[in-house]
């Protein structure tokens, strides 16, 4: 017990001495990533680096982006992070819901938000950032360390500001100890894995004859549910696909379909018409992401609506829940204010039945580790996670995908770190040079 304590002292001693970026961009293959917004296929990350007093320890968090606009992410990282420096990290997580406020909250940032655009996307990265450190310092993948937690500590972790009204702190933690008993019979997840769909068979300029060799390629490495891009200027083009894939892989796995935000209601409707015969699991971003109620009227229709990856906060996914404008949340770490504003979502998600399916601008690093606390902690169903493999060796610990099933993370931390040779442009930083000269913006 004396030697757990004093490790548990030394643990406590780690402090945040500086904060840097990483602005890193990946060509993907041709044809990879394309959907009916994106042409080009790039995809990039705004990286917010954490730096301690222990060499040994450095949080890495991520933003997603596609490239472009990663100098605005990376500027105000630095200028929002800049109050965690000389922070205790044990510290810094026992508060973190008040921390995260404060810093949502900035009196003069904030004015580029609020809670959107690329202030929330630096949110994001440096929450990220926050808990990939914390867990690394305890020494365990995050999803152990959130399912270590006691309910309170698991409640300081969030802001419910504005969204008290379904989900306020007190509602949080009954809901956490309602299923507290149960976690048992769902903690076989933790050696079973995960299952994952695949999102990389169907990008939207592949060819007929490039769709029939990856349908079958994913049905051979194990998946059971794919994912499709539509939404593209020839609908005819859109249907055919379908059904061409529909006709590949059978009545039995599950397709889904992704419009990337392309249609008014009344074309979504029509859409539906013409696609509903091939049974789509779910119709993803159908319309202008924002629109609650035009979502509403395509759920009244009889879509099932997925939405998520385009919402940037929990507010707007208070507003598409209550008004039963959805049946899939795909919150995303990366997207939103990061992993804490991600838990707030995954409660309200809990409260009103909802099932969760990330989407994954972290390619499924962080939101692994996030599925297995939902699944094990909130008892959400298991249903599924997004699989993007084309950034799997900018990883250093990539996630694995076996027999169409993500096996469970070991490595301490939130499997963001990204190998320090790839796809760099440009480094930032701001530091406590004086108290930790060690530390350059070079690091």
């Amino acid at each position: 017990m004396e030697e757990e304590n004093e490790q548990q002292k030394e643990k406590a001693a780690v402090a945040i001495t500086g904060v840097s970026t990483r602005d890193v961009r990946f060509k993907n293959g041709e044809g990879d990533g394309t959907d009916a917004v994106h042409s080009e296929g790039t995809y990039g990350y705004s990286i917010c680096c954490l730096h301690t007093n222990y060499e040994c320890f450095e949080g890495s968090g991520l933003a997603f982006t596609l490239g472009r606009g990663n100098e605005s992410v990376n500027a105000a990282i630095v200028e929002l992070a800049e109050v965690l420096i000389g922070r205790d990290v044990e510290e810094l997580m026992s508060m973190f819901g008040s921390v995260w406020h404060s810093i949502s909250e900035h009196p003069t940032l904030r004015w580029l938000g609020p809670h959107k655009g690329h202030v929330h996307l630096a949110l994001a990265a440096i929450t990220n950032a926050c808990f990939d450190l914390w867990a690394k310092v305890r020494g365990q993948p995050l999803w152990k360390l959130l399912l270590s937690l006691s309910t309170e500590a698991l409640v300081n972790l969030c802001d419910f500001s504005f969204v008290d009204d379904v989900m306020s702190a007190e509602d949080a933690a009954q809901l956490i100890d309602e299923h507290r008993a149960t976690r048992t019979e769902r903690e076989v997840v933790i050696e079973e894995g995960y299952p994952g769909y695949d999102t990389s068979f169907g990008w939207l300029h592949y060819s007929d004859e490039q769709l029939e060799e990856k349908a079958q390629s994913a049905i051979s490495r194990g998946f059971d549910a794919v994912k499709l891009k539509v939404g593209s200027k020839d609908t005819t083009r859109d249907v055919r696909r379908a059904k061409l894939v529909r006709g590949i892989l059978g009545p039995d796995v599950r397709i889904m379909l992704d419009v990337n935000q392309q249609w008014s209601i009344a074309k979504g409707k029509r859409m539906w018409e013409e696609l509903k015969e091939m049974n789509p699991f779910w119709l993803e971003e159908p319309t202008q992401p924002d629109d609650v109620f035009g979502h509403k009227d395509l759920m009244d229709y009889g879509i099932p609506v997925a939405v998520g990856e385009a919402i940037p906060n929990r507010v707007l996914f208070k507003n598409f829940m209550q008004a039963k404008a959805c049946q899939f949340i795909q919150v995303d770490p990366t997207r939103t204010g990061g992993i804490s504003e991600c838990l707030v979502v995954a409660l309200m998600s809990r409260k009103y039945g909802l099932p969760i399916a990330p989407h994954v601008g972290d390619m499924g690093q962080l939101s692994q580790h996030l599925v297995l606390f939902y699944h094990i902690a909130l008892g959400t169903p298991k249903l599924f996670l997004e699989y993007i493999p084309h950034l799997a060796n900018c990883f250093t610990y990539p996630a694995h995908v076996h027999d169409g099933v993500y096996e469970t993370p070991r490595q301490p931390g939130a499997s963001s770190d990204i190998v320090s040779d790839v796809g760099d442009f440009s480094e930032n930083g701001l530091f406590d040079t004086e108290a930790h000269a060690h530390i350059s913006t070079n690091k």
